[in-house]
This record gives structure tokens, C-alpha cells and sequence, in this order.
């Protein structure tokens, strides 16, 4: 088969356009893992949740250029707020905890959101038209870069630059380092820590959630979708460096890259390439890429 520079660059241009929303859900399931040391295997669900609620409110604000942009907002931060009641009331109790009653319990939710997404929504396939001024496509000679893809890619590096100012910059964020190094001691000095943590739970999901309805126009919503997006967010952090944000930036680059060339290459092993890839990190660098440090 031959390739030229076009193709090479269309399929670079999609790997990192899928990487960033693997790296926009990935950041929130990295940042509670840093801080609140939770493996939240419900995280798809919010994911899931997401994209069927940006549907929902694009439907009933009858789609169009404003409708689209009002139901992601919506839905992302619905999600966050059924992920603060949820946290408030459940995941309080997994705090210190071993990772395998964190994963059966979350697991658990996972369950419960699959059958409420039935339940709200049905089982068929549902889909959301992209907004209109996204609609179209850059071309260059052989290279077609559509505009979607495009506004993916910078929010995905909005997200990362959004994160580092935040986590690094501000005073909200010296708290999470604080907290996420020492919780105890925090408490002590007179910080609520369980609103910190409560707060990180929430944009966590809020994460989520966004790139579940920023998914929602190139991908079908159907219930399972959780389940099927939380194995390669996993992957991406554990490449990364658990905890680590700009380890998940670069788990997602490395995974979105490698799956769309492994598509392109050999189809029906693109997983496995991925996979694989994975290990060979893991054996050379068990911590990840870039290690584990909330602070990142």
C-alpha cells in the first residue's frame, strides 16, 4: 500500500483529534485518582451520561448553532452535579478503601446508570448533528482536516492549559497539591477537606461529561458506550502515570496516534498494537510516562 504525506498527515490529524477527547475524560479520572486516591470505574458512566443528556437538551432546544452549544454546557454540568450527589452520598465511604472494593463498587454504578440510560432513553441508536459553523472541512490539496476535528483539537489543549493554570496557578489549586499530599494535615490547618474533595469529584465529572456530548456528533450514543470508553481511558493514564495530567495529556496522544495508524495498518489488530504498547512502557517505566504526582 503506499502512503504519501497526505494520507500521513489526515491520519496524524485524526489520531490527535481522538486523542483529545480521550485526554479531556482521561484528565478528570487521572485528577481523582491524584487527589482523592479513587479508581472510579463509574467514570464512563458520566462519560455515557453526557452524551445522552447533550441530546436531550439539544432535542428540546431544537438543535441549530445555539441549541448545540446550550445542551453541552447543560450536560456537562448536570453531570457534575449528579456526580456532587453522588460523592456526598456514596463515594465518601470508599475514601481509604482498597482498590478492589473501589472497583466492585463502582462497577456496581456502572451497572445502575446502563439500566437507567435504558430505561430514560430506550436501547436504539440515538445520534446529534454537529452545530453549523462545524459542519464543513478544511482542504488542502489532498488534506481534509473537518472542522469538528479541528475545534476538538483545540479544546483539548483549551482543557490541558485550563488544567496546569488552575493546578498550578491559582489558590484553589495549591489546596488540591496540599490536600492530595496530606489530607490529614490539611484538616488539621482548618481546610474542609471533604469539600475539596467533593469539588474535585464534581469537575471530575464535569470533564466527563463534556467529552461525552463533545463525542456525541461523531460517534453513535447507545447504552454501553461506558463500558467501552473506560478500558482506553485506563490505558491512557496508567501510560501516562496515574495521577498525572500531563501524563494523561501524553497517554492520549500516544494512544489516539497509535490506534489510528494501527486502523490504517492492520485493522484488526489496532487494539492489540495499543495494547502491546502499553506493556512495553509498563516494563520499561511501571510508574507511566511521566509518573504519578496530582500536582502535573
Amino acid at each position: 500500500m503506499h502512503f504519501d504525506l497526505a494520507l500521513v498527515i489526515n491520519q496524524t490529524f485524526s489520531g490527535l483529534s481522538t486523542a483529545m477527547l480521550y485526554f479531556i475524560a482521561a484528565a478528570g479520572l487521572s485528577l481523582v485518582f491524584g487527589v482523592m486516591r479513587l479508581l472510579n470505574f463509574a467514570h464512563g458512566s458520566f462519560f455515557m451520561i453526557g452524551a445522552y443528556l447533550a441530546w436531550q437538551f439539544s432535542t428540546w432546544f431544537g438543535g441549530g448553532e445555539s441549541g448545540f452549544w446550550l445542551a453541552v454546557l447543560l450536560a456537562s454540568c448536570s453531570v457534575a452535579l449528579l456526580a456532587a450527589i453522588i460523592e456526598s452520598t456514596v463515594f465518601q465511604r470508599l475514601y481509604g478503601q482498597s482498590e478492589l472494593i473501589q472497583l466492585l463498587f463502582t462497577y456496581a454504578l456502572v451497572l445502575l446508570a446502563g439500566d437507567a440510560v435504558k430505561w430514560i432513553w430506550g436501547s436504539q441508536q440515538l445520534s446529534l448533528a454537529r452545530p453549523p459553523s462545524l459542519a464543513g472541512s478544511a482542504i488542502f490539496g489532498s488534506i481534509t482536516l473537518p472542522h469538528y476535528n479541528l475545534f476538538l483539537l483545540a479544546a483539548g489543549l483549551g482543557v490541558a492549559g485550563l488544567l496546569w493554570w488552575m493546578m498550578q496557578r491559582t489558590k484553589l489549586g495549591m489546596v488540591v497539591r496540599a490536600c492530595a499530599q496530606d489530607r490529614e494535615m490539611m484538616g488539621l490547618l482548618g481546610t474542609h477537606v471533604k469539600l475539596v474533595y467533593l469539588s474535585v469529584f464534581a469537575a471530575s465529572a464535569f470533564l466527563a461529561g463534556f467529552a461525552g456530548a463533545l463525542v456525541a456528533p461523531t460517534a453513535a450514543i447507545v447504552p454501553g458506550m461506558d463500558t467501552e470508553i473506560i478500558i482506553p481511558l485506563f490505558i491512557v493514564v496508567v501510560i501516562g502515570g496515574l495521577g498525572s495530567i500531563w501524563g494523561a495529556f501524553l497517554g492520549a496522544v500516544i494512544y489516539g496516534i497509535t490506534l489510528s495508524f494501527g486502523i490504517l495498518l492492520v485493522p484488526r489488530f489496532s487494539l492489540f498494537a495499543v495494547a502491546t504498547l502499553m506493556v512495553i512502557i509498563l516494563v520499561i517505566r511501571p510508574q507511566g510516562l511521566v509518573g504519578e504526582a496530582a500536582s502535573r
